[in-house]
């Protein structure tokens, strides 16, 4: 690897920061191509992939270089991404295994955050909150755990009033997070005030959106559509 491939990633960073996705992308794909084997940009390059829907190359990224040497953060970081990546291919069952054998070495908020939303998914009502509860117990400041908890209770439990209360915590301690919005504008239009739900959902429109959102940009929209 060579300066020059070091000065690409560099700048795909630097393009990151200033919103420019597809060109990091680029430059991210051609260092790896030149060898690049710097971690911290190589599982940025997979996370772009991922939030760009490219899973199939996030994974064929994940796997090759699941063999260079890392920390153990770094290592954290990859099998998040990888079980993300398994569950948006289709294997959910997969990317749950992963985590478990992960939280069961060393518990942490990465593993605590996509595990409790991937057992949401599962439709497990009782083991959702039970380990999203003990991710609360783990950090309950912490705006993803609330917002597992709250759609497992919306969502599976069928038990709003308990959902609502850690909606309204996770939004207390993350204003912006999109998937909390969009379910607390449902509470307003279940009320009738459509001016306090088109305010969060547009504000929700504002963020950027993750594969891990059950809410998406097209799903936002079409509650905001329904208002008008």
């Amino acid at each position: 690897m060579g300066l020059f491939t070091t000065l690409k990633a560099r700048k795909a960073s630097l393009l990151i920061n200033k919103g420019d996705s597809e060109g990091a992308m680029k430059l991210y794909a051609e260092a790896e191509k030149e060898g690049l084997k710097e971690m911290n940009a190589l599982l940025a390059y997979s996370v772009l992939l991922i939030r760009a829907g490219k899973f199939q190359e996030a994974r064929e990224l994940l796997v090759k270089i699941q063999k260079y040497p890392m920390t153990e953060e770094h290592r954290r970081q990859l099998m998040v991404n990888y079980a993300s990546v398994a569950y948006k291919l289709g294997n959910l069952e997969k990317g749950i295994e992963l985590l478990e054998r992960m939280h069961q070495k060393a518990p942490s908020g990465m593993v605590y955050q996509t595990l409790g939303y991937l057992y949401v998914e599962a439709g497990d009502y009782e083991k959702a909150v039970a380990f999203n509860k003990e991710a609360y117990e783990y950090d309950d400041e912490d705006a993803i755990t609330l917002d597992n908890l709250g759609q497992a209770y919306y969502r599976l439990g069928n038990d709003k009033a308990t959902a609502k209360e850690y909606f309204e915590k996770a939004l207390e301690t993350k204003p912006g997070q999109i998937d909390t919005l969009y379910f607390l504008a449902q509470y307003d239009i279940e009320a009738g005030d459509k001016e306090a739900a088109r305010s969060k959902l547009q504000k929700a429109m504002e963020g950027r959106f993750s594969p891990l959102n059950y809410a998406t940009r097209e799903k936002v929209q079409q509650a905001l559509d329904s208002l008008s």
